[in-house]
C-alpha cells in the first residue's frame, strides 16, 4: 500500500500540485492519499500523524521530494525518521530515483541501497532546512531594509483604485454601503473604512 503524502506550506499555495505525478509513478497499485497545508519546519502535523497513525508495516511512504516531508532541525528529523522507522515503512522519494528500489525491497543489494539512501535523504533533510534558514533570513532582511526605508511591513497596501471608485459612490450620495460594496466587490467593513478616512 502506497501511502502518499503531498504538502504546501500555506493555503495560498496548491498541496496537490504534485499529485498528478505520483499517480503516474504508482500507477494502479493501491494508495491512500494524505494532503495538507502545513509548514514542514514543525513535526506535530495533523495530516502526516494520520497517516503515521494509519500505516500498517511494509506500507509505501511516498513524497515528491524530501522538502515535502521536512523542512525540520537535526532532532525533530531524527523523531520523525524514528517514526517512520518504528511503523516499518519503506521511504521512496520521487525526485530520488534510487529510493525507487524500496518497492521491490529484495535481496542483500536492496540492504546496501538501505544505508547508502539514508544518508541522502538526511543530506537532502539538511539542505532543506538550511534552504528554510535561509529563506526567513532574507524576508526579515529585506523587512529591516524596508522599514529602514520607511515603508510599511506587513499587512496589505492600499487598493487606492478601490479607494477612488467607492469614493465617488459616496460622494454621490444615492447608494446605500451595502450596495456600495456589492457593486464594487468588497465588504460594507471596507466602504465604512474609506468613508470614515474621507
Amino acid at each position: 500500500m502506497f501511502r502518499c503524502y503531498l504538502r504546501a506550506s500555506t493555503t495560498e499555495q496548491d498541496a496537490e500540485r504534485a499529485k498528478t505525478i505520483l499517480e503516474e509513478f504508482i500507477s494502479d497499485s493501491p494508495a491512500e492519499w494524505y494532503i495538507e497545508n502545513h509548514t514542514g519546519t514543525m513535526l506535530n502535523r495533523p495530516i502526516l500523524n494520520q497517516l503515521l497513525e494509519d500505516a500498517l508495516p511494509n506500507d509505501i511512504l511516498l513524497v515528491e521530494s524530501v522538502d515535502r516531508l521536512s523542512r525540520l532541525s537535526l532532532d525533530d528529523w531524527e523523531t520523525l525518521k524514528s517514526k517512520i522507522n518504528d511503523k516499518k515503512l519503506r521511504l521512496v522519494v520521487l525526485d530520488m530515483p534510487t529510493t525507487h528500489q524500496q518497492i521491490a525491497k529484495k535481496g542483500i543489494e536492496s540492504e546496501i541501497m538501505y544505508v547508502i539512501n539514508n544518508m541522502l535523504i538526511d543530506l537532502m533533510a539538511t539542505m532543506a532546512r538550511l534552504d528554510q534558514q535561509k529563506r526567513v533570513e532574507r524576508i526579515r532582511q529585506g523587512q529591516e531594509r524596508a522599514k529602514a526605508q520607511g515603508k510599511r511591513i506587513g499587512g496589505r497596501g492600499i487598493n487606492e483604485e478601490l479607494h477612488e471608485k467607492v469614493k465617488k459612490r459616496l460622494a454621490a450620495n444615492n447608494i446605500s454601503v451595502e450596495d456600495i460594496a456589492k457593486l464594487e466587490g468588497c465588504g460594507v467593513a471596507t466602504v465604512y473604512r474609506i468613508k470614515k478616512k474621507y
